[in-house]
């Protein structure tokens, strides 16, 4: 199973269509067997589900998600799990032992725009 991870640095970004790279990951036997990273190919609607999908992705961890994007990965049966946060090598780990907990996104649709080319934090006020 091939796994994508919205990545900034050795974090889960928190957006998913903004992150600056996706960590693809294949598991086989609840380990990980291939570890890559691959450049975000640029945020533009309906792409980047497309883009991971003909990637062979089947799940998608981030921190947040648009509702569209959410629907555009269900159309293509890829699962979401968002919400997540923290280190990307911890998000695996969890994963791999299936105690990776989703959650509510972690910012608001939209506040994350510009982010990564033009700011590099979010719109909305910190909780």
């Amino acid at each position: 199973m091939r796994i994508a991870i919205s990545t900034d640095g050795r974090y889960v970004s928190p957006h998913f269509g903004r992150c600056p790279s996706f960590t693809l990951v294949d598991i086989e036997n609840g380990k990980t067997v291939k570890k890559t990273e691959v450049k975000n190919p640029g945020h533009s609607p309906g792409y980047i589900p497309k883009f991971l999908h003909d990637k062979g992705v089947k799940v998608i961890i981030c921190g947040s998600m648009g509702a569209r994007a959410r629907g555009l990965f269900e159309e293509l049966d890829i699962e979401t799990i968002m919400g997540v946060d923290g280190g990307v090598d911890q998000a695996i780990e969890k994963f791999e032992k299936g105690i990776l907990e989703g959650g509510d996104g972690l910012c608001t649709p939209g506040a994350g725009r510009g982010y990564g080319v033009e700011k590099v934090e979010c719109d909305h006020e910190d909780e």
